[in-house]
């Protein structure tokens, strides 16, 4: 199939190509979900109010024994930290701007211009006028909510930026913002998964959109091979495209007359 840089045809790809540039997206999110997991994993029991207890309460032992990695060293931190939440809801915006991408890519592939994949009906709604059409509702409603997400935590920081030290009642507006990020998450996960596990890649449909001309890059590494610095070989498949063009022809089926070829080269 195709691969686009600038939605503009670029470079012949696999489709197992893009599947695996979402999956690496979506790994690299589940390692930093581990990283803020392991991180933010710490006890504020034993911060009291906010000037410790005088009852002699163990925290390390206590901390312990109810799964925590370690104590928030500091009291007055302890009472008044929400970083944990803003860290959570920078994660799940970033993983909800991965899901939009994704998305956006297959609403683009299941339009009539490209055809490239079929939605099953399941994630599919017909027109409520127009019945020849098939629309990608699933996918325009996960990336209508990554802006959902985005808004709760810039809500939530403005929220969290004027607070003075210590406790507050303003902190309490971390609860709604946090968990409806996370709820938004997780049915978006089910989503996805259901899309990409049910949608059928039009193979025929990728190979014909593909055309001779992609493989220009290919003419500059060619000739930056036997010897040709690569700032001349771009110049110099680049004229060979325009000379095509010009011609109606294509550069690399052997079409373009080998004496064109020779003026452009040597």
């Amino acid at each position: 199939m195709p691969g686009y840089t600038h939605l503009q045809r670029a470079q012949p790809i696999r489709w197992s190509h893009w599947l695996s540039m979402y999956a690496t997206y979506f790994t690299e999110d589940y390692k930093r979900l581990l990283q803020i997991i392991e991180r933010t994993n710490v006890s504020p029991l034993g911060a009291g109010a906010l000037a410790g207890h005088p009852y002699g309460i163990d925290r390390e032992y206590l901390a312990q024994n109810l799964g925590f990695n370690g104590v928030i060293g500091n009291s007055l931190a302890a009472v008044s930290d929400r970083d944990f939440v803003v860290e959570s809801m920078f994660w799940s915006s970033l993983f909800m701007n991965h899901i939009s991408r994704f998305s956006e890519d297959l609403i683009i592939y299941s339009t009539g211009e490209f055809g490239f994949i079929q939605l099953a009906d399941a994630y599919s709604t017909g027109s409520s006028l127009m019945p020849q059409k098939k629309n990608p509702d699933s996918l325009e409603l996960l990336r209508g909510k990554s802006g959902r997400v985005f808004g709760s935590l810039a809500g939530f920081m403005m929220s969290l930026k004027s607070i003075p030290s210590t406790y507050n009642k303003d902190m309490q507006e971390d609860k709604e913002p946090l968990f409806d990020s996370l709820v938004t998450v997780e049915h978006s996960i089910l989503i996805a998964t259901g899309v990409i596990s049910t949608l059928k890649a039009n193979s025929a449909k990728m190979a014909a959109a593909l055309s001779m001309d992609m493989l220009a890059t290919d003419l500059a590494d060619y000739l930056v091979r036997k010897g040709v610095p690569f700032r001349e070989t771009h110049h110099i498949s680049g004229e060979c495209v325009r000379a095509a063009e010009e011609n109606k022809l294509s550069v690399l089926k052997e079409e373009l007359p080998l004496v064109v070829l020779q003026s452009l080269l040597f």
